[in-house]
């Protein structure tokens, strides 16, 4: 396909071994490095621009494919089941374990903090890095690239969502796994800081005494679904599940 890519199957390069996988051609360069940089590696090589704005970009650009694919896919779905499904679709587990397919973490350019702390394998960093990919492909080669390659990298989970009923978001699914389980409710315990008008928040949330997910956002609600999702991750690994359904007449083609 590319120079890129003959390097990639060589196996020297993560960056081009990324580009492989992905099935895209750059045109210009810069902008998937930009993609790839961290802002802790910005900081410490004194580097103007970090990949948070790709990472804006991107966010919005794959909220708009996957919700015109589910949109179209999934005919009797309402407003709040399609709204469920692109939630757990796009949920930082999932785009972190897309990321790990692609083999992002080791792409990605991040500062000596970030690298010593285990950086390349946080959830976060990894789910936002996607997303800023994402948005550099938009950048670099349009709408229509862009929507391929998203549909490319959730073709088997629109599948998977095929025959399964309509997902919960966070939350609930942690609260109903939990009560079934042990018959309490999740504990979650939420902090803020910084000005009132870009305010972070941090909530981890415990499950009979025991922290089970963490999760920072813009609202409480943000960063206690994004501990909720970590949560549910880990008690599925741990055998437990939320109760399965069926979803009829409907199709996931290639």
């Amino acid at each position: 396909m590319s120079s890129e890519r003959d390097i990639a199957d060589a196996g020297t390069d993560p960056r081009a071994a990324l580009i492989s996988r992905l099935d895209v051609s750059f045109r210009d360069p810069a902008i998937l490095n930009m993609a790839l940089t961290h802002r802790s590696f910005a900081y410490e090589h004194d580097v103007a621009e970090t990949n948070e704005r790709l990472e804006l970009l991107g966010d919005s650009v794959l909220n708009f494919v996957i919700t015109d694919v589910i949109y179209r896919r999934f005919p009797t779905y309402v407003e709040g089941d399609l709204a469920k499904l692109r939630s757990s679709l796009v949920s930082a587990p999932a785009l972190a374990g897309i990321a790990t397919e692609l083999g992002l973490g080791a792409a990605v350019q991040l500062g000596r903090g970030e690298e010593m702390t285990g950086g390349r394998d946080k959830m976060s960093i990894l789910a936002d890095t996607l997303e800023a990919v994402l948005g550099a492909v938009y950048v670099d080669r349009g709408i229509r690239e862009a929507g391929r390659v998203i549909r490319r990298l959730f073709r088997t989970r629109l599948k998977a969502a095929v025959g399964a009923d309509v997902p919960k978001d966070a939350k609930t699914a942690l609260q109903e796994i939990v009560t079934r389980l042990h018959g309490v409710l999740p504990s979650y315990e939420t902090t803020g800081e910084g000005p009132d008008h870009a305010k972070t928040f941090n909530a981890r949330v415990s499950v009979c005494g025991r922290m089970y997910g963490e999760g920072i956002g813009g609202s409480k609600k943000e960063a206690e679904q994004a501990a909720a999702e970590q949560a549910v991750v880990r008690l599925r690994l741990e055998g437990s599940d939320v109760d399965g359904g069926t979803a009829e007449g409907v199709t996931i083609d290639a």
